[in-house]
């Protein structure tokens, strides 16, 4: 029914040469508030898929909040323009560059002036990345499946939960890169993780702590989360909720990481990682969109 008849119109905007994205603007609303989303880890796009995973998360979110009379803004990462134009430089990549980005793309809405309020929407490490970038800049933030601890923390316990075997080298590697050095990888069965080329990436994000940037925020915030999410627990939206006492906070019941709602085991919910035709969940989308509005 939405696809056809939609309430919103979609244009192609780029707030800069790296970061195109689409507007879905209300049809009939004047000055409606404005939803920022920003997209997970890795090569994600502005609809929340990467190669081969195809689940149209953020866009069918989008869509739902567009119908509504919100207006949003999805933009791709900026490592999908420098990856399709060979200027990719990964040991150069930042964690900054992306707080950077989503503030440009704050910016150059609020110089539109034509936005009744401008809300920060962040899935998973872009949870992060907006709680950085909305500090004193958006009327609002959303924490979509976002870590409560820094990064090194999360992805210990990920790896430890298939390979307990690992947790000497792992803390040993994470402990070098928090003192803001490299090192020569050794065990190659780490090269996804810990490969030379990241490592400077990894020192500048785990410089950041979810709990203590989500407590400086004196704006609404709103922390949602599902109880299927294989990769960012509920445990982790506890600690930010405690971190930032005054938040609204859902948990969705059988909600994944791709904010589907998820009945079965655990391949049925990687499976839906590459469903487009499984909808996001609707008592997830309703919160958004109440959120938003009462602001």
């Amino acid at each position: 029914m939405l696809a056809q008849n939609p309430k919103f119109k979609t244009d192609e905007v780029s707030v800069n040469d790296l970061l195109p994205g689409t507007l879905y603007t209300p049809l009939n609303v004047k000055k409606p508030p404005l939803l920022i989303l920003l997209s997970g880890s890795g090569p994600t796009d502005r609809n929340g898929n990467q190669a081969g995973m195809t689940n149209n998360s953020l866009k069918l979110l989008a869509e739902s909040a567009a119908n509504s009379g919100i207006a949003v803004y999805s933009y791709d990462k900026r490592i999908l323009a420098q990856m399709k134009n060979g200027t990719i430089d990964e040991k150069s990549l930042s964690f900054n560059d992306f707080i950077n980005d989503a503030r440009q793309a704050i910016a150059f809405f609020k110089a539109k002036k034509s936005y009744s309020r401008i809300v920060i929407g962040g899935h998973s490490e872009g949870s992060l990345i907006g709680m950085v970038a909305t500090n004193g800049n958006a009327d609002g933030f959303i924490s979509i499946s976002g870590a409560g601890r820094p990064i090194d923390k999360v992805v210990t316990d990920q790896v430890l939960q298939q390979a307990p075997m690992l947790k000497e080298e792992l803390e040993k590697d994470f402990a070098i890169l928090r003192k803001g050095e490299t090192f020569t990888l050794q065990d190659q069965t780490l090269a996804v993780l810990f490969r030379e080329s990241v490592q400077p990436y990894l020192i500048s994000w785990m410089k950041y702590d979810p709990a203590a940037e989500i407590a400086r925020l004196k704006i609404p915030v709103l922390i949602v989360n599902g109880t299927k999410d294989l990769q960012v627990p509920v445990s982790e939206a506890e600690l930010l909720k405690a971190a930032k006492p005054d938040a609204r906070y859902e948990i969705i019941e059988n909600m994944n990481h791709v904010l589907k709602i998820i009945g079965g085991d655990r391949q049925e919910n990687m499976a839906s990682y590459n469903n487009v035709d499984l909808p996001v969940s609707a008592t997830f989308t309703a919160s958004v969109i109440s959120f938003i509005k009462s602001i």
